[in-house]
């Protein structure tokens, strides 16, 4: 499979994720809770976008757990909510990670 179109299948499908993991948050402001919800799926769609098309000449699975979790760590600091973020993040750069190994054609 093409690389673009992986990556932009994957991103669109982690910043989904990202988004439907957002909706049972309590916020009193729904602006607030908006820009969150857009700010991760910018974030995660980046990382799904980022792992099948970038090579750092290693197993994608590796290559997406550091992707991952350099992408999130700025969110992880800012919000002060390092477990979700880095965890949700470390997993799904891996899962991406394998499916890119498995589907692209070398």
């Amino acid at each position: 499979m093409n690389k673009i179109l992986l990556g932009l299948i994957m991103g669109i499908c982690f910043g989904t994720f990202a988004i439907l993991t957002m909706i049972p948050m309590p916020e009193k402001d729904i602006q607030k809770k908006k820009q969150a919800m857009l700010g991760a799926f910018i974030e995660r769609f980046m990382i799904g976008f980022l792992i099948p098309n970038v090579d750092l000449g290693m197993n994608y699975a590796l290559s997406g757990l550091i992707i991952s979790l350099g992408i999130s760590l700025g969110s992880a600091v800012i919000t002060k909510a390092y477990v979700p973020i880095l965890i949700i993040g470390a997993i799904g750069g891996i899962v991406i990670g394998l499916i890119s190994n498995s589907v692209i054609i070398k």
